[in-house]
This record gives structure tokens, sequence and C-alpha cells, in this order.
């Protein structure tokens, strides 16, 4: 999970993907949780702190665990799950197919990079990725060009954007 979201950003994804990230967190706060707690109680009885690997690669996982947890916590707490409406307009939760003025087609799941999971191989675009931010808010029909990571212009017409189906 790399994508982060601040205060305002509302994180567009589907109910299947919202109820198995809400079992995940569920998951690492008891089960993994407990675990790591166990593994740092057995290596503190183990004795001296300042030397002990044991001790200090469990406060390490712990750390770890418990930045993953709160970072599935800010993506449930922005999470919309809802259907995305079918009116032609490209916004989170469509599948839009673009057509490159070399004649090139894509076609991808504007989403949150959580998404890519659980779409079966459809290649998904983040809405702050440069594509993303260059085509919320477009129509059918509608042109944009882009600065692609590379540097590159890129000019892309919007061929379909349907609402994301499972």
């Amino acid at each position: 999970m790399t994508q982060s979201s601040d205060q305002n950003t509302t994180i567009w994804m589907t109910e299947k993907a919202f109820a198995a990230l809400k079992e995940q967190l569920t998951e690492l706060k008891h089960d993994t949780r407990s675990d790591v707690v166990a593994k740092i109680s057995a290596a503190r009885d183990e004795g001296d702190l300042k030397e002990n690997g044991g001790y200090h690669a469990a406060r390490e996982e712990q750390g770890k665990l418990e930045s993953q947890i709160r970072q599935l916590e800010e993506i449930l707490e922005h999470a919309d799950h809802t259907p995305a409406s079918d009116d032609g307009v490209v916004k989170p939760g469509m599948t839009v197919t673009t057509r490159f003025a070399d004649g090139g087609t894509e076609e991808f799941l504007l989403a949150t990079r959580e998404m890519e999971e659980f779409t079966g191989g459809l290649q998904v675009y983040s809405p702050q990725s440069p594509l993303g931010t260059a085509l919320i808010g477009t129509k059918v029909g509608d042109s944009v060009t882009y600065e692609a990571p590379n540097g590159k212009e890129l000019k892309v017409e919007v061929g379909s954007a349907v609402p994301y189906a499972d």
C-alpha cells in the first residue's frame, strides 16, 4: 500500500475491496499484533535488552505493523465504496478506455492503487497520477494533453468511461 491520502481525499474502491481490507485490518490488529507482542515478551525474558537482537527485531516488526495498521485505518476512513454513476464522466470508479495520438489504446480503472489486487489484471491508475489528473471530469470524445512521468507530452482521447463492475 503505497498511496497515501490526506484528510480531504476520498478513496474509491469496490464493496468487495472494502470488505477485504477491513478483514485484513481486523487480522492485523488482533492475530498479528498478538503474535508480535508475544515475540517481544519472549525476547525480553531472555535478559539484557541492549544486546538482544531478537528483541530489537521484534520491536522493529511491531513498528512496521503499527504503521500498516494506521495506513489501513486511514484508507478505510476515507473510503467510498458506492458504485460510480454511469454518466460518461471520467471519475474514480470508472473503467476508462483512451486512444493515444499514435493510434494505441489503453483500458484501465481509475481508482486507488490498493484496488490492483481486486481487478483481475486490469491496470489501475490513481486519480492523482498525471493521466488521472488530466482525465478527471472529461467525457467520452474529449481530448487532453498531459505530461508523462518521463517528461513527454502525450495527447489522449476518452473512448469510453463506464462504471467498474466486479
